[in-house]
């Protein structure tokens, strides 16, 4: 990025004695030998040296695993909404889905981790090293997986001025914000649904065009900031926006285990995490290496599975029978098939992948029915059962009618 001089009015801070050391001192700061361009900072969700709760050492909630795995088999979905009680594992299955996730391929000194090879989703600082000829280097990096704070700043999350290179460089430069460092991975908010009504317009904006614009402080900047949005809150604490609600491909209320031995073993297992973390994740270590393998070999196989004519009748029969508004049900609804398809090793998309992600992909969607009281899942379950029950009572009467003589 080009750099201005900046030429501050400092006439008025002369009674200020740190002001004009800091003016002679500014070449200090711009060692000869500091290299212009560095790999991107890993975005760890934890501090460095502290252990993350086993994704594969959760226990129950089966519902919400399977809906953050698909998404790590095909980002577009759209990302996860989890509501429910509290203490039921929500963030702690979100933070160990970090270390789950397999590296990524980024354009070496980006700070956006553009994906090399693809020049249409690059940045600014891509497209000047392209006509360098000098894009071919490439870094592996761990996925990003950021917290957004309910209390972060809009500069802190769209990306500002930085103050440091002004001041002690005179340099008019970028400094990256959050939606940057989510770009090709995870952002996630806990309670989401007491977000800043200000941050959600900013994020509403980013996630229907994959891109933050930023213009502030004279900056004019673009950068592709394209991530899987994940949301956990408790409903008791407030609704979210339709808007946003709507931007979120996967939606799943997660509840308390009543089962006693369940409970028994979440206990077992915490206790064991928090006395010994790091012998407890060698432990599980297998089983989550298990799990990378399977994540890696179901995206291979993504692209090669073909959805059924069957199937896409299914899926836009269910989001009539539903009255869903729009089309991006049915996308989602074949997207999350698709992923379910490929993470099952499925040779293709069959209805009943469309049946499995059913209530996940379209609960959230639903229209308010004065009329009917039950909760949404319930709604979409009982739709399920009308919509792919006809398969059965079909498939029953043509076995009657072979067997009558």
């Amino acid at each position: 990025m080009s750099a201005f001089k900046i030429s501050p009015d400092l006439s008025s801070n002369a009674g200020y004695g740190h002001v004009e050391p800091m003016e002679e001192q500014a070449p200090r700061f711009r060692p000869a030998s500091r290299p212009r361009r560095r790999a991107p900072e890993p975005q760890a969700e934890a501090p460095k040296g502290r252990a993350l709760y086993p994704f594969s050492a959760l226990v129950g909630q089966e519902a919400m695993k399977t809906a953050l795995l698909l998404t790590t088999v095909d980002p577009t979905i759209g990302g996860v909404l989890i509501f429910g009680d509290r203490g039921t594992g929500k963030s702690t299955a979100i933070r160990a889905l970090a270390a789950l996730l397999p590296p990524m391929r980024a354009v070496a000194g980006c700070p956006y981790s553009c994906e090399p090879g693809r020049p249409a989703d690059s940045c600014e600082h891509c497209r000047g090293l392209r006509q360098g000829k000098s894009l071919d280097a490439s870094v592996e990096i761990p996925v990003p997986v950021v917290d957004l704070p309910l209390g972060a700043t809009e500069d802190r999350v769209v990306g500002a001025l930085d103050l440091e290179k002004a001041l002690a460089r005179g340099e008019k430069a970028f400094q990256p914000g959050l939606l940057a460092k989510a770009h090709r991975g995870y952002l996630y908010i806990d309670e989401v649904n007491l977000l800043e009504d200000h941050l959600v317009d900013v994020l509403l904006d980013v996630a229907a065009s994959g891109e933050n614009v930023v213009e502030r402080e004279g900056l004019s900047i673009r950068h592709p900031a394209r991530f899987v949005l994940i949301g956990s809150g408790n409903p008791e604490e407030g609704e979210l926006r339709p808007q946003l609600l709507d931007r979120f491909g996967l939606s799943l209320d997660v509840v308390t285990p009543t089962d006693l031995e369940t409970r028994i073993e979440v206990i077992r297992r915490r206790d064991a995490f928090d006395r010994d973390p790091h012998g407890f994740c060698t432990q599980w270590k297998s089983k989550d290496v298990a799990l990378r393998r399977r994540i890696a070999a179901a995206r291979r196989r993504l692209p090669l599975l073909a959805v059924s004519e069957d199937a896409l009748r299914r899926a836009t029969e269910l989001c009539l029978a539903l009255g869903t508004d729009g089309l991006r049900g049915e996308l989602t609804l074949i997207r999350a098939a698709r992923a379910m398809a490929a993470w099952q090793g499925a040779a293709a998309v069959d209805p009943e992948h469309v049946k499995a992600v059913g209530v996940m992909a379209l609960q959230h969607r639903l229209r308010r029915n004065p009329l009917d009281e039950a909760r949404a899942a319930v709604r979409v379950e009982r739709a399920i059962e009308e919509v792919f029950g006809q398969d059965k009572t079909g498939q029953e009467k043509a076995g009657q009618e072979k067997a009558a003589p």
